[in-house]
């Protein structure tokens, strides 16, 4: 049987630690200006390349600290020099320059790995396929609430790499994505979450869910017996990448299905959390400000969190009760005749939007599209069938969406914009239904990002 340490990458090349040479940074956007920083403060040689443009507010950052950089295109000449290069996780393995990079056995990782060397601070680090934002402000919520000097950066907020340059702060709340993780490896969670484990991101990884999944198993890398690591006892795929492994943390596993002897269940509604003897913490799920099922499981992961740090049960069930979602996951727009609209933007891949629409009470207009990244539609069709009256499809190319459901909705329309897409769901929807934005794809072919896509939404519900 193997630990939990085999999941590191062998004959990773030396980092650089001593703050002597040249540190290259690919991607000059929230983490690549973050690592800039930090990697001047601790007196490296540093430079930004950028194969994309650079924007005007990051531009004017790398200039305040006196980087030298470039935009549009990768210098081979003057990235090869490297002595370690800290990458954006949204640069792949495959990339032309990364290739040339490990094969001169240049070190790279990314930001968080190299933030991490210069700070003492302990990190609770959360990842999995959906719900690792919500979980992630939520436990930072509950922590800040506590008294507790933490910080939150990662795939959120501000770049962990800056915040370590700036701040001090006892915890860190990480929220992790698999392509992060890819690229750490000598890194170590305090408190690793394991959400979930569903099919996303499936292009980066050979279009191979195991492949995917032993991403996601990384964040226990490193972990010793003193550490933690807390997962979905419910989640299928989760169990089946941990056979064969064991984790050295103390584990706490969270379920709604069946009890458990120490962590979190669901029990006549009401989460019952205990991380140990004669101190359960109990709260019934009508008091939580996050609700549906998937919500449940969030609360649960960050209950179990607070629990491990030993705040007082008032305290969590007071954050847990007044907490406030992120913009753009299931976030209530407008009522306009009697029509909810809902903004779920950041629902890019298929399990995102299962948890919307399951968490829907009454009949559905589902704006859905964008770019499909390999999604299998097949796990929404009971949803879709039961819930949705019509499709109003967002993006350039709605074939696929077609083809998954035209059995299942008898009106299925193509719209080239948030405004136009917007205007037919609310004719389509009458009183007491929802108008539901839950695309279950990335939003790269009309928007800038899911923030993006949200936000001209919100502007059109509001011009109705």
């Amino acid at each position: 049987m193997q630990t939990n340490n085999s999941t590191q990458t062998p004959n990773q090349p030396k980092s650089a630690m001593a703050g002597q040479g040249r540190v290259v940074i690919l991607g000059a956007g929230e983490s690549g200006v973050g690592a800039a920083k930090l990697a001047m403060q601790k007196g490296f040689d540093v430079f930004v390349s950028d194969y994309g443009v650079i924007t005007d507010k990051y531009k004017a950052a790398l200039e305040k600290l006196g980087v030298a950089f470039e935009s549009e295109q990768h210098s081979e000449e003057l990235i090869l020099n490297a002595i370690e290069v800290i990458k954006s996780p949204g640069i792949p393995a495959t990339a032309p320059i990364i290739e040339k990079l490990l094969a001169k056995g240049i070190s790279v990782v990314s930001e968080i790995e190299f933030a991490k060397r210069y700070t003492t601070a302990k990190t609770i680090c959360i990842t999995g396929s959906n719900g690792k934002s919500t979980t992630s402000l939520l436990t930072y919520h509950i922590l800040r609430n506590a008294g507790v000097n933490v910080g939150l950066a990662g795939n959120i907020g501000q770049s962990f790499a800056a915040q370590v340059a700036d701040e001090e702060f006892d915890w860190y709340v990480l929220e992790i994505s698999s392509f992060m993780l890819d690229d750490m490896f000598q890194f170590k969670a305090d408190v690793a979450v394991l959400l979930n484990i569903t099919p996303d991101h499936l292009d980066r990884y050979d279009y191979k869910l195991e492949n995917y999944a032993a991403s996601k198993m990384r964040i226990i890398q490193n972990q010793t017996s003193a550490d933690v690591f807390i997962y979905c006892a419910d989640d299928e795929e989760s169990l089946k990448a941990l056979k064969g492994v064991l984790p050295l943390a103390k584990t706490y596993p969270f379920s709604i299905v069946k009890k458990v002897d120490q962590g979190a269940y669901l029990q006549d509604d009401t989460i019952h959390i205990h991380t140990e003897p004669n101190n359960e913490l109990t709260m019934s799920i009508s008091d939580l400000a996050l609700q549906g099922k998937h919500n449940i499981y969030n609360s649960m992961a960050s209950g179990i969190v607070a629990k491990v740090l030993e705040l007082r049960n008032d305290t969590i069930r007071e954050s847990m009760g007044n907490f406030k979602n992120i913009e753009h996951r299931l976030e209530h727009v407008a009522k306009i005749s009697g029509i909810d609209f809902i903004n779920d933007s950041k629902a890019t891949n298929v399990n995102s939007t299962w948890y919307a629409l399951e968490s829907m009470t009454t009949d559905v207009v589902l704006i859905m599209g964008g770019v499909d990244k390999g999604n299998d539609y097949n796990m929404l069709k009971d949803l879709v069938k039961s819930k949705v009256k019509a499709i109003v499809c967002l993006g350039k190319d709605n074939k696929r969406i077609h083809d998954a459901f035209e059995d299942d909705v008898e009106v299925i329309v193509n719209t080239f914009s948030a405004e136009e897409a917007t205007q037919i769901a609310f004719h389509l929807a009458k009183r007491g239904d929802a108008v539901l934005l839950s695309p279950a794809c990335a939003s790269f072919d009309l928007f800038k990002n899911y923030e993006d896509r949200g936000n001209q939404f919100k502007a059109a519900v509001k011009e109705l």
